[in-house]
């Protein structure tokens, strides 16, 4: 008996440990989407074909070489994503991995250009969210509650399947989600 009652014990504990971590971790967060105009930003990237786990090893990459080699310092990461990962093998899902350039003219974006891949998102009207971004746990925590957020939401309103855009902003330490609008 005292046995057991050590072992319910140890149970009780881990249980409020690991809902303590999660929430923590902003796992009880509702997803909450809207409609909104947004874009407009200066990406410098790298096109990947792999596995969505490469990107942050890529907007690292693409970071330093910014930083180091143009010394621009930048503040957000982003990755588009055009592959749903259940339906995709992970050797064949593909991504634009990068950086948002802040405040580019023109001069800057034709020099950046010629020595990486850059392009202006389009400006329009999006599905977005939002997810607190404190560590890799909320990372995977805000995928695991946004995808399915962003389908259901996409589904309700007849829209179809696009890519998604995640915004990783570094200074309000917040994922934004967007996915295109497609009828």
């Amino acid at each position: 008996m005292k046995t057991l009652k050590i072992i319910l014990i140890i149970i009780g504990v881990l249980v409020v440990l690991i809902l303590g971590i999660y929430a923590c971790n902003s796992g009880f967060k509702k997803v909450e989407i809207r409609i909104e105009k947004q874009g407009g930003e200066v990406m410098v990237y790298e096109t990947v074909t792999g596995d969505y786990m490469q990107t942050p090893d890529v907007a690292d990459k693409i970071y330093h070489a910014l930083l180091d080699n143009e010394n621009i310092a930048t503040t957000k990461g982003i990755g588009i994503f055009y592959d749903d990962p259940s339906k995709v093998a992970k050797e064949n899902r593909r991504s634009e991995v990068g950086c948002i350039v802040n405040e580019a003219d023109n001069a800057t974006i034709a020099m950046l250009s010629e020595k990486y891949l850059v392009k202006i998102l389009p400006e329009q009207e999006y599905i977005v969210t939002e997810f607190p971004m404190k560590g890799f746990m909320t990372i995977m925590i805000g995928m695991a509650k946004v995808y399915p957020a962003l389908d259901k939401f996409s589904k309700q309103h007849g829209y179809c399947e696009s890519p998604i855009t995640e915004i990783y902003d570094n200074v309000n330490k917040k994922t934004t989600y967007r996915q295109e609008i497609v009828k």
